[in-house]
């Protein structure tokens, strides 16, 4: 045996593996670098500030007591003695809940109508077979690209010769089926696999049985949608209602907080707590509906 062969070979120790860099990657693994990261925080930190900004100034002014100054150079953010009597006083100044009532009375009325005649329309459009169908979805296509301002005068009248005017059928009426929802919720049942309507097909369901067991639980999310924007389009609305609307008792919430501010009266700690309150149920609507909300966009934008 050789001499090398009898002198025991001492291993080395391993080097310590170099300390890796934490890599950053975005949604398809592709590494992104700290300065494009920082951009994009600041980006969303901007937007956020854009949208969340103005209601929050909103609610602190609601929350000011009449002692304190909210034109003050440089402008104080935070009150110093946060007070609900705006909230109070706003109850005092107008029917404020009687108004809501009747603001939720329409919007209720049009998320179910959105609601159910979009899903049908979207059916009918996604699924059936006839003769017209492609020159019916460019109608609801056409529809979009009108502004509300050019036919509420045909509106108008529409509502006179049927007798709702002053109504809050009337209100609801010209807004039950909106065109957007019934493109969404034809492009949420373009999306759903045709094998397993054909299934159903084969296992003796009609066409309502086949929307109501198959397809429709399955674009709960685009429905969710349709609610979201439904409401939010008849709580929000200020145009119609004031032009269809002439008895104070009937008036919904944004004709109703148009009395809090006028020529010789006009507090903005009042105008702030009334726009709470009607901002209010909008954010409940949405905290209740996000997770159907996020889901149902791609069920109902994606594929077209």
């Amino acid at each position: 045996m050789s001499l090398l062969e009898k002198t025991p070979r001492t291993t080395r120790p391993a080097a310590p593996a170099a300390a890796r860099e934490p890599r950053i990657t975005d949604e398809h693994g592709r590494r992104v670098r700290p300065v494009e990261l920082v951009l994009r925080y600041l980006l969303l930190l901007a937007v956020l500030a854009l949208t969340v900004g103005p209601f929050l100034w909103q609610l602190s002014t609601s929350l000011k007591g009449p002692t304190e100054d909210i034109f003050s150079s440089p402008p104080s953010f935070l009150p110093a003695h946060p007070t609900l009597h705006n909230y109070e006083r706003v109850a005092d100044t107008i029917p404020v809940w009687d108004y809501a009532l009747n603001s939720l009375k329409v919007a209720s009325a049009s998320v179910v109508t959105n609601c159910a005649g979009s899903a049908l329309a979207g059916y009918a459009l996604a699924r059936l077979r006839y003769r017209g169908r492609r020159a019916t979805t460019l109608v609801f296509v056409l529809a979009m690209l009108v502004p509300v301002e050019g036919i509420v005068i045909a509106q108008f009248t529409t509502m006179r010769e049927l007798g709702l005017n002053n109504t809050l059928i009337g209100v609801v009426l010209p807004g039950a089926v909106g065109a957007m929802n019934v493109l969404l919720m034809r492009n949420a049942f373009r999306g759903l696999p045709y094998e397993i309507e054909e299934a159903a097909y084969v296992d003796g369901a009609d066409a309502w049985q086949r929307f109501l067991r198959v397809a429709l639980p399955s674009v709960r999310g685009t429905l969710a949608v349709v609610a979201i924007f439904a409401f939010m389009g008849a709580w929000d609305d200020f145009l119609w209602p004031l032009i269809v609307l002439s008895d104070p008792d009937r008036f919904t919430l944004t004709i109703g907080l148009n009395y809090l501010h006028g020529t010789f009266a006009n507090d903005e700690r009042l105008v702030a707590a009334g726009t709470v309150i009607a901002v209010a149920p909008l954010i409940a609507l949405f905290a209740c509906l996000q997770r159907y909300f996020f889901r149902g966009v791609g069920e109902g934008a994606v594929k077209g």
